[in-house]
């Protein structure tokens, strides 16, 4: 489990490609202090975990589902990644709730200066677009962020400079793809009120349930 505040940016220092996975070799600093191996790392927000590491960098396997799912893919020596460890119990949850899954691919069609914050906009699919609202919660390429607008095919965020000197978000340009992760709640919400069978004929959360349970 992450928060979505990031601790640093790392360097892409080496890729072993296999026929449609990955080994990552991720060059950090901060990330590698207290590391073991089979520790998760969320890298651009996908949750890795720890193979092997040294003084200097990391190792992580990328399955081909993630390959698919996320930007990974696209990554070469050299590229910048959000990097952030996972949640310690004692720790503040400052960003939100991330879990490092992530539900698809968002393209950058616009960015602007707003004063002291940079306004990127989004597009994305339909399936992922549903569960986004306005002052609601996303996550992009790892970075925990406030929705600031939504429509029927792009959102929008806004960054603020300290978010825009910690991590790579405002350095991307316009067409490129980030990966996003949707606010978890919202996708259990939805699945609880679907029917739980097709006999059942409303969903197994409903108003009728709420009432007899004194909400």
């Amino acid at each position: 489990m992450f928060t979505g505040i990031i601790e640093e940016i790392g360097t892409i220092k080496g890729i072993k490609r296999g026929n449609r996975s990955v080994v990552l070799e991720v060059k950090a600093k901060k990330v590698l202090e207290d590391l073991k191996v089979g520790d998760s790392i969320a890298t651009n927000g996908v949750c890795l975990t720890v193979i092997s590491f040294d003084s200097g960098s990391f190792c992580a396997d990328v399955m081909p589902e993630t390959m698919q799912r996320s930007n990974l893919g696209e990554l070469r020596a050299g590229s910048p990644v959000n990097l952030e460890r996972a949640l310690s119990l004692n720790g503040r949850l400052g960003g939100h709730i991330v879990s490092g899954h992530v539900d698809g691919m968002g393209k950058i069609v616009g960015r602007e200066k707003d004063e002291n914050a940079i306004r990127v906009t989004i597009a994305t699919s339909g399936e992922l677009l549903r569960y986004i609202v306005e002052k609601g919660s996303i996550t992009i390429d790892g970075i925990s962020l406030t929705v600031v607008s939504v429509s029927d095919s792009v959102f929008t965020v806004s960054v603020i400079p300290h978010t825009r000197d910690e991590t790579t978000l405002v350095k991307k340009q316009v067409g490129d793809n980030v990966n996003l992760e949707n606010d978890v709640i919202a996708k259990y919400v939805e699945k609880l009120m679907r029917p739980a069978s097709p006999a059942e004929p409303k969903g197994g959360l409903t108003l009728d349930f709420l009432l007899a349970n004194g909400f």
